[in-house]
Formats: structure tokens, sequence, C-alpha cells
């Protein structure tokens, strides 16, 4: 699917979710990015085909008929479009991924945006507040994109991987079947070429770049295949619980000190002990923070967060 054609789909869901009344189609045309404001012939077409593939996934496009106007009109009711934990497969991944997270960048925020934009210049109230819209997903790992591309692409990738319990870092070349998250975790589920089998790959493992291999569309994903249920059994014990002492500047890193087991003032670094289970994930966390959090220990922890650090240089 183009980027295009993934971009016009999540402002059409946005569109319809956040409207307060039932929208013809001739405002749908101008409001939301993408349509063509001129032949009306190929607007009609691309109009239908949109609506038949949003239904086709799931998403319920209501038609509801205002005895005041001529033409029927759309929307997206919250109560039935509110679905459980999504998993983002290729055919979800284009525009569920997108509507429900996707990441926070500015090309789509401001596509978005601007069909809010226009839908409060045409008179229709949104349920959306004022101020740009901002499309996040909660994740901290790098990989994240460049694997949910490939996944909507259907491309192989390369990338470097390091295996639990070892920092043997060795290279992979995977098709990607699909992205989910488990237990906080993110994961790529994928035919790993190298190892010629199915593997779950931790995304938080994964170091340096995620390259894209081959032509988009040479990857098919089994029929039948259960990404949840080959995360769910390849998924890991998080292990016990520990601390980290990590020095924050005074006046920063407000997240943190909440989730803080104990944080003592100092004169120039505030001292505070963190939680945690797993040492790659907080290292995603702390690297986000940048020069206002530095860890002292454990030295697990400390290398993970070293790893992150070189990584964004490069």
């Amino acid at each position: 699917m183009s980027r295009r054609k993934t971009e016009r789909l999540l402002n059409l869901v946005i569109c319809l979710l956040s409207t307060r009344r039932p929208l013809s189609a001739e405002q749908i045309r101008f409001a939301v990015p993408g349509y063509d404001p001129v032949n009306d012939e190929a607007f009609q077409r691309m109009f239908e085909r949109d609506k038949n593939e949003l239904r086709e996934i799931g998403i319920p496009i209501e038609v509801q008929k205002d005895p005041w106007e001529d033409d029927p009109g759309y929307r997206i009711v919250k109560q039935s479009y509110e679905l459980p934990e999504i998993t983002l497969e290729p055919d979800e991944a284009a525009v569920l991924g997108l509507a429900a997270q996707v990441w926070q960048r500015a090309s789509l925020a401001e596509a978005a945006g601007g069909a809010m934009l226009k839908l409060k210049a045409g008179g229709v109230e949104t349920d959306l507040a004022e101020g740009p819209l901002e499309l996040r997903v909660d994740t901290r790992d790098a990989a994240f994109t460049p694997l949910w591309e490939a996944v909507r692409d259907r491309r192989a990738v390369t990338f470097h991987y390091r295996s639990a319990g070892s920092e043997t870092v060795l290279k992979r070349v995977v098709e990607p079947w699909g992205v989910l998250s488990r237990r906080g975790r993110w994961y790529v589920v994928g035919h790993d070429r190298t190892r010629d089998g199915t593997r779950v790959f931790r995304l938080s493992r994964i170091t340096g770049d995620v390259t894209p291999t081959g032509r988009p569309g040479s990857v098919e994903v089994p029929e039948g295949a259960d990404l949840r249920a080959l995360v769910a059994y390849a998924g890991e014990d998080p292990g016990p619980e520990r601390t980290a002492t990590v020095r924050v500047r005074p006046g920063t890193c407000q997240g943190l000190r909440h989730l803080a087991r104990e944080v003592r003032p100092g004169a120039e670094w505030d001292e505070a002990d963190i939680v945690f289970t797993d040492p790659e994930r907080l290292a995603g966390w702390l690297a986000s923070l940048g020069p206002d959090a530095v860890i002292d220990g454990p030295p697990d922890a400390r290398e993970a967060v070293l790893r992150r650090l070189k990584g964004a240089l490069h």
C-alpha cells in the first residue's frame, strides 16, 4: 500500500471518528486530504473503494440519513470502533496501526490536523481538542518504525541481533510477518532466512540499523499464522526485580521521579532508585532522557544504556 493511500485512509478514519454528526460525501471530499476536488467520478470511485477496504478490516462506517439533508451522511461511532488489542499484521498495519498510534511523525500529524482544521472551517464540530494532532506508539525501540514499514510493504530486512543472555551480536535476514506487543515489550515475528525457520525477535535486542532487503511485496505471510501465539510461546521470563541507581538533574525527569522507589536530593544531582526487571527496556527509557539522567549501576543496565547511546551516534 502506498504512503499516499495510507495517509488518506488514516485521515478518513480520524475524520469520521471525530465528527459529532454524519458527514456527507461532499464534506468528506474537501475535508480529507487525498481526494480529487475536481473530478466527481474519480472521487466517487476512490471514496467507495476506501469505504469498502475499511469495512473489510473491521472499521464500522455507518450510513445515516438526515431527514433535512438530500444526501446520506457517514460517521464512525466510537463505541462500535473500540477493539481489543490489535496485532500489527500486513493488512491491519497500514490503517489500524496508524490510527491506533502510529508514531510521533510530523508529516502524518500535519495531514490529520489539516483535515480537522478543514472540518472546523466548514462549520463541522469535532470531538478533538484544539491544537495539532499527534499520533504515538508507546515504544522507545528505534527498530519499530523500519520494521513496521517492512511489514506494511511485505519486504525482508537485515539487522544485527543480540540473543538473550549473550553479548554475541549476529546478523539476521528476516521476512517480517508482523510487529506486536506483549507485556510491555515489542516483538517482530517472521521467517529467519539465516536460520531457515520461524523466529521471534525482541526489538530491544536489535542493534544498529534495520535495512530493507529485496523488493516490496516479496514476503508472504503463511495462511493461518497465529503471531500472538508465537510470541506467547517464545515469551521470556522477565527475571527478578532489581534496583538501578540513577542520577538526575534537579528539576528534570519528573516521570522518572514519580516512578522511583526513592529520590535523594543532592547538590548537583539527585539520586533515584528505579526498580526494573529488563535492562534493555530500562536502557531505552533512560537513553531517551538524554543528559538529564545518568545511570550508575548495576553494570549490565549501565552497559545497555551505553549501547543505546553509542548506537544513536551511528
